[in-house]
């Protein structure tokens, strides 16, 4: 048995989020942030089956797309998709020195997701239940965009996250201001996390952390520049504030060194940054030996978005699957929807992702095929 036939497919949607726009990231706001990208690898094998993944890109999946077209994805044709962890780890060591995060490693995810769930399917189980897990009913938590501190635009989405039935919701505001807005705008026991995007020094941080530590806030994410400053994410946390970061976090001892320097209460890995699933279930092992509560990074909503809830599925802990708190302009696929804050994996062999080629081909960026 062999890969065939690997298909590059990036495909970009419109999204609202009912606020203003602002960027990616807060020093990206000269280019609002109005389409929501996925860049997906369809893997067949000789035999028939045909698995998905994803890459992370965002604004920079052409060059992700690039180097899955012309390095790692020509390096799998050929290869038996059977012997996963054999063959993820001889990609790994040959690609190393393209470098241990960034687009080689947002490649070689995509094909490690797609290889899992080929593998599931040949297995005829849902990949939660390959990975020992029993339940695939799932609760969601909304992550929204940035809305610039607007209290309008953040009660009104708070508070319709909220009566859909989100019980945890995240923010990507920067000030203490527009914090508590949205706690105001929302009752005491719904659980508020705050993703700040790395903007301060760590003495900043921890005068921030002060003012908030008694605000009932469930977290705040990476609130230090540079963002692999585990020392400073420490010496903030020793202000009472619970801190959570991962999706920088680039690999496994990577992650190692987050715990070792107890700079964290939650971990936060993105599957399709850090090698993928073979990787991800590595760190929530990790995780566990440090007695670290894992929650994964998952702004997104292709087979990466599914591949997240599955493994969440399968952790011992219950655990929620983070959801953009959009609209997108037409639906890709069944199982991403915000204006729901449960997610039911189905009982198909695999991942269970089947988009609507539709779709697809309607908000097609680029296609690519390799033999």
């Amino acid at each position: 048995m062999k890969i065939s036939r690997i298909e590059t497919i990036r495909v970009s949607i419109p999204f609202g989020n009912d606020g203003p726009r602002v960027g990616l990231r807060p020093s990206l706001d000269s280019k609002p942030w109005v389409h929501m990208e996925c860049l997906m690898a369809r893997v067949e094998t000789d035999d028939g089956l045909v698995g998905w993944g994803e890459a992370f890109g965002h604004f920079v999946n052409a060059g992700t797309q690039e180097i899955l077209d012309t390095l790692v994805g020509p390096w799998f044709i050929g290869k038996d998709p059977r012997t996963i962890t054999a063959l993820m780890d001889e990609a790994q060591r040959g690609f190393h020195g393209f470098g241990r995060s960034g687009p080689v490693m947002y490649a070689l995810s995509a094909m490690d997701i797609a290889l899992w769930d080929l593998a599931a399917k040949r297995a005829g189980q849902p990949l939660y239940r390959l990975l020992g897990g029993r339940d695939g009913t799932l609760d969601l938590y909304a992550s929204l965009t940035r809305y610039r501190g607007d209290p309008e635009a953040l009660r009104r989405n708070c508070q319709r996250a909220q009566k859909i039935g989100y019980r945890m919701i995240k923010l990507h505001e920067v000030t203490v201001d527009a914090f508590m807005v949205a706690r105001e705008a929302l009752e005491p026991e719904t659980r508020l996390m705050l993703d700040v995007n790395c903007p301060w020094s760590v003495a900043e941080a921890r005068a921030i952390a002060r003012q908030i530590r008694d605000r009932n806030f469930h977290w705040l994410e990476e609130p230090v520049w540079p963002p692999e400053d585990y020392a400073g994410l420490a010496e903030v946390r020793e202000e009472g504030v619970a801190i959570a970061c991962g999706e920088n976090v680039g690999n496994l001892h990577e992650f190692r060194r987050v715990f070792e320097q107890r700079a964290v209460d939650v971990i936060q890995p993105s599957v399709i940054k850090i090698g993928g699933i073979s990787v991800f279930l590595r760190v929530a092992a990790l995780a566990q030996a440090f007695s670290v509560r894992l929650i994964p990074h998952c702004f997104y909503w292709g087979p990466g978005y599914l591949a997240t809830a599955h493994i969440a599925a399968s952790l011992p802990e219950r655990t929620p699957v983070e959801t953009p708190f959009i609209t997108l302009e037409k639906s890709p696929h069944p199982l991403f929807n915000p204006e729901r804050a449960t997610l039911e994996l189905p009982e198909v062999p695999g991942l269970g992702f089947a988009p609507d080629m539709a779709v697809l081909d309607a908000y097609k960026v680029a296609r690519h095929e390799i033999k």
